[in-house]
């Protein structure tokens, strides 16, 4: 309130700059100035001190294909997106799981645990039962955190299912979670089905890769098991014998425990004896200052002798209570009170009434009903953001009390920034008390979600939250008419494919009554639909992104015939509105190459490898884990032709790879060691001129830059530059680094006339300096090129896409398609200058290396062929032109007939695009022909 910070603040920041890692923003002024402050530096710490260790691919790269660095990530594993909300809701239901710091005499448990790893083999898996509430998840979470303490060998793969119907208790998503875990330990990297048919048949294969490779144990635990749908039917493999090194631990209610199960060999958690019980209450009052007098201490212990009275939940909750009462209230009240409440439901009944009373007005005990009710209908959970938005009149002040006071009381809880319970006995008793009338009061509670996450899509925000939330809240309402709609929203269906929940979108489609093909042609008239109003670079990325969505997600189904034309429209697109050498491109032909594999066209398979290894290189050099995906595809792809000679070559090259970039992520490497270098080069005001420190501030600048910290980035990449020129002389290639660097900060900033002087002084460098076929200088003849077309400087473009050609021929030969699309690219430009005669023997070539490189039926071809037809008509050879568009037609007609519809394309595929005139129709055409 631009007033000076009081004392009691000022004690605040003193006593929090003392904890290790505090950020401390002091700022005066408005409100909005200080919530922006605050989420610049959040963003900078999430950038740096958490992601930071992903930028080291990044160092010592050219700022020249800063785009790169937007290409999709699903390529760590295999062509499996790793969805990082799964594994960080894992993790924090760990961490919640282990906070108690109380042991409940759990050591005689540890020692039977112990036992089960020492046990020779082959041996079942173990069975942890108890009552709800009594443990399990604190015992299991204390015995892997020790098993990481002392045995750093044993590998632990955890999963702690929470609610059922939750994300969490879903069987493919767990099985697809542990099958990435093997993979993510064993290096072997290979492409990996969303099928949960086909997953549940491939997790013990790779489980028996990973035991015979890895030296120690292998301890798998599944807590709440039986809280998945259909348990026994989905974790079916954990019948089957297990490899020798493979433990297997699960956790189940008694009362819910499959009947098969129960011959296993089991661990029962007993009910805590009163030390234990007296232990947990002390440790809660204490944190309060309460203490109980030895008349009370006796009236708990009468109380606590029952099963359900003396299990960990109930106590803990019950100490909460007490301590709640604290110094302020009667204890012998309370303690009255709870000795009526016989088990853990009844007690959060008593827990929900007291903070009932607390609150001070009716419409705050109507908004803690609805809170607690609009959460527990979710799916997922509930943000605080969205209950914000979806009750006004709550404010954020008394939303904090509440929320508060909820998980004090251990009713709920935070994962991923989402509200939910705590406890299953929790949401038991919200239902009971204000949902008496059943379906007809969840209903309404759902219908409010419904309003308000369908409002979301209207306005085009497609967030993981509305493709989480609402087919399955349609899906729970039985509205099968609004849940189709719901899924041909394209980016629903494209969020929930990508994050890897394929099984709940084929669930969805089943529910609707649609197979599998009218599914994808459904999905494919609209994609067609969506595309008559994309315009502009921007929204055709988009396009290709949903192309390749729709393509691999039939692929997945086994339906590869239909997979190939939106695979093959996608890599068009891309092609023409990014570049053929982007990164992008690459991992469109990966993926189309992935389906000719399947389809055991291994020649067609071989050749998009290839050029999506080329690709990749270029773009990141050879050491990329990107360029490793490519090698391991290669060798799959050579070991199922019987080549065991080069597909061993290409492993042992892509192992050295992904063992460096594994080397790389360690914690004192990366970013994290460069801005330790960058502190060290501060605090030393940069100390002596080297090529080292000059080499830092051009890391640092690439990195501002990727950050958008442009006016940053620009002070780190001046300062190398400079230093470069005073140490190395300015004629050295690393400064031409610098300059290309600097010239696409200052094209990125539009200032177009200095990043034209920049890049021209680069270019002359790398000329005199490298090799005719060097990457470097590829990149940068590539992006001055580009500048001078943007700029329409077409007459000083026209050397550069020259050059272009020269250096690939240098680089892959005459008849490589790679020079076919530089050969389009010049093509194009000569068209753009009215050089038609310039540019017809340009197409011709291209189209000649296109037809022997690919076939005189492939997409570029006919994009080739309808570029030299536009080319022949508007030089009035009307019969030739005819002729070529029919060729072009037939090859488009027999692409799209693999879909079952007409895919009409505006765009090219090879290079830069010449494309169709609207007014030039095939009726047009034919006319002319006949004339």
């Amino acid at each position: 309130d631009d007033r000076v910070s009081s004392v009691s603040v000022q004690q605040l920041i003193e006593q929090i700059s003392c904890v290790n890692k505090a950020k401390v923003i002091d700022h005066v002024g408005g409100v909005e100035e200080g919530a922006y402050e605050i989420y610049s530096c959040v963003e900078k710490i999430v950038k740096q001190d958490i992601l930071g260790c992903e930028m080291t691919e990044l160092e010592g790269k050219d700022l020249g294909s800063k785009e790169d660095s937007t290409a999709p990530e699903e390529e760590v594993f295999g062509d499996v997106l790793w969805d990082a909300h799964d594994e960080q809701e894992q993790m924090e239901a760990f961490q919640q799981a282990s906070n108690s710091t109380c042991e409940l005499g759990f050591e005689k448990y540890f020692e039977r645990l112990n036992d089960l790893v020492a046990a020779p083999a082959p041996i079942p898996p173990l069975l942890v039962s108890g009552g709800p509430g009594s443990g399990k998840s604190l015992l299991l979470s204390k015995w892997i955190q020790l098993q990481q303490k002392h045995s750093p060998n044993t590998l632990i793969l955890y999963h702690f299912v929470g609610r059922p119907m939750s994300t969490s208790s879903e069987s493919a998503l767990i099985i697809k979670r542990l099958t990435l875990k093997l993979m993510q330990h064993s290096w072997l990297v290979s492409p990996l089905t969303f099928d949960p048919a086909k997953l549940l048949e491939e997790f013990p294969r790779w489980l028996e890769k990973l035991s015979a490779r890895h030296h120690g144990s292998i301890i798998i635990i599944i807590d709440s098991i039986d809280q998945i749908q259909q348990a026994e039917k989905h974790m079916k493999w954990l019948i089957d014998p297990l490899p020798v090194n493979v433990r297997v631990i699960v956790s189940v209610n008694v009362e819910t425990c499959p009947q098969a199960w129960r011959l296993w060999p089991t661990l029962h958690l007993d009910p805590l004896n009163f030390k234990d019980v007296k232990s947990l209450i002390s440790a809660e009052c204490s944190s309060a200052n309460v203490k109980l007098t030895k008349e009370q201490e006796k009236k708990l212990e009468r109380h606590c002798r029952s099963a359900t009275t003396c299990n960990a939940l109930y106590v803990t909750l019950l100490g909460k209570t007490i301590a709640c009462v604290g110094n302020t209230g009667n204890i012998d009240e309370i303690l009255q009170q709870c000795c009526q409440c016989q088990d853990t439901v009844s007690l959060y009944r008593l827990v929900l009434r007291s903070i009932q009373e607390s609150l001070q007005s009716d419409k705050e005990k109507g908004l803690l009903r609805e809170i607690l009710c609009v959460i527990g209908v979710s799916h997922n959970g509930v943000s605080e953001s969205e209950l914000m938005e979806l009750y006004p009149e709550l404010t954020s002040a008394v939303l904090a009390s509440l929320l508060h006071n909820l998980h004090k009381m251990c009713l709920l809880t935070y994962g991923c920034g989402l509200l939910k319970f705590q406890h299953l006995q929790a949401w038991e008793m919200v239902k009971l008390e204000y949902m008496e009338e059943g379906e007809n009061v969840i209903s309404a509670y759902r219908q409010k979600l419904v309003e308000y996450f369908t409002m979301q899509l209207s306005q085009d925000r497609v967030t993981w939250r509305s493709a989480d939330e609402l087919p399955w809240l349609f899906q729970q309402q039985s509205d099968k008419q609004k849940l189709h709609k719901c899924l041909l929203n394209l980016f629903v269906s494209q969020n929930l494919y990508k994050r890897g929940h394929f099984a709940e979108l084929l669930s969805y489609w089943q529910l609707v009554g649609k197979d599998k093909s009218s599914m994808a042609a459904e999905y494919f008239d609209s994609l067609k639909e969506y595309e008559k109003n994309c315009e502009g670079e921007e929204s055709m990325i988009c396009l290709a992104d949903l192309y390749e969505t729709l393509g691999r997600f039939l692929k997945d189904l086994g339906l590869l015939s239909q997979a190939v034309a939106p695979l093959q429209r996608s890599l068009e697109i891309r092609e023409t509105a990014l570049d053929p050498d982007h990164p992008r491109v690459a991992q469109s032909l990966h993926q189309l190459a992935g389906v000719y594999v399947q389809w055991k066209k291994f020649g067609n398979a071989e050749q998009l490898y290839k050029q999506a290894l080329e690709i990749s290189e270029n773009a990141y050099g050879a050491e990329h884990p990107r360029v490793a995906r490519e090698l391991d595809a290669l060798a799959t792809l050579y070991q199922k032709q019987n080549k065991y000679e080069q597909a061993e070559q290409l492993r042992k090259k892509s192992f050295k790879i992904r063992q460096r970039a594994a080397r790389q992520k360690g914690s004192l490497c990366g970013f994290a060691l460069l801005r330790q270098r960058a502190l060290q080069l501060e605090e030393l005001t940069l100390g002596k001129d080297t090529p080292d420190n000059a080499r830092t501030l051009n890391e640092l600048g690439v990195l501002y830059y990727l950050q958008n910290n442009l006016e940053t980035a620009e002070l780190f990449l001046k300062r190398s530059l400079e230093m470069r020129e005073r140490v190395l002389g300015s004629d050295h290639p690393d400064c031409a680094q610098s300059l290309n660097n600097l010239a696409a900060l200052y094209n990125e900033k539009k200032h177009y006339d200095k990043a034209e002087e920049l890049y021209e002084k680069a270019l002359d460098i790398r000329r005199r300096a490298l090799a005719p076929d060097h990457p470097s200088l590829a990149y940068t003849v590539k992006h001055l090129a580009v500048l001078y077309k943007k700029m329409g400087k077409l007459d000083k473009a026209v050397p550069l896409y020259e050059l272009a050609v020269e250096i690939r021929q240098k680089s892959f030969g005459p008849k490589h398609p790679s020079v076919a699309t530089a050969l389009v690219n010049l093509a194009v430009l000569y068209c753009q200058m009215k050089k038609q005669i310039e540019a017809l023997p340009l197409y011709e070539r291209a189209l000649k290396i296109y037809e022997d490189s690919f076939g005189h039926t492939h997409p570029r071809v006919g994009e080739t062929l309808k570029n030299l037809a536009v080319l022949s008509y508007e030089r009035g050879d009307f019969e030739k032109a005819a002729e070529l568009y029919k060729r072009a037609m037939e090859i488009k007609e027999a692409e799209t007939l693999l879909i079952g519809g007409k895919a009409t394309s505006r765009h090219s595929s090879s290079g830069d695009t010449f494309s169709l005139k609207s007014a030039l129709s095939p009726n047009i055409f034919l006319e002319h022909g006949q004339r």
